[in-house]
Formats: structure tokens, C-alpha cells, sequence
């Protein structure tokens, strides 16, 4: 999985990629066109909460963008997830 430059613009698409591959090494069972973008992903995948917090930090290392914790609660969806990391990648 590619690491992206903090000055690298990344689009919606390369964000969608990376959060999957960064969801696929915690969890290699997950079937990507299985999901459903709009429902809280923790409980479509089965993530307890350190591997939710090894896939936000993997997230911060493949895309190079800071999720503070106090952040965590926004992030619940696909969609949540993706929305998010686009406004943090465009700064």
C-alpha cells in the first residue's frame, strides 16, 4: 500500500483504496464489495477496539494525514471515513 506525501494531492478513489487495503491487514477476511458504506463499518467487519485503533493508525500511515483521537467518534461509516480523510488530505 502506498504511503502518500502530506503535499500530494490524493482523490476520493486513492482514499477509498487505502482505507480498504488499511481495513484488509487487520482484517483479511473482509470482502470490500461486501460492505456497505453507510452502515458503522466496526460492526460489519467485527473490529474490536484495538484493532479499530491499529486501522486508524495504519490509515495515518498510508495516507500521511493526523487523526486525533477526539476524532475517532466521526469515524463510523465507509462514507464517514472517506469524507473525512478527503478534507484532511486537501489541506
Amino acid at each position: 500500500m502506498p504511503a502518500y506525501e502530506e503535499s500530494s494531492h490524493v482523490n476520493t478513489q486513492q482514499i477509498s483504496a487505502a482505507v480498504i487495503a488499511t481495513l484488509k491487514s487487520i482484517a483479511p477476511e473482509v470482502e470490500a464489495d461486501e460492505l456497505i458504506a453507510d452502515r458503522p463499518l466496526r460492526s460489519q467487519v467485527d473490529l474490536d477496539s484495538m484493532d479499530w485503533l491499529n486501522f486508524l493508525i495504519g490509515l495515518h500511515s498510508a495516507l500521511a494525514v493526523d487523526i486525533p483521537e477526539a476524532d475517532y467518534a466521526k469515524l463510523v461509516t465507509l462514507n464517514d471515513l472517506v469524507a473525512y480523510l478527503e478534507l484532511r488530505c486537501a489541506v
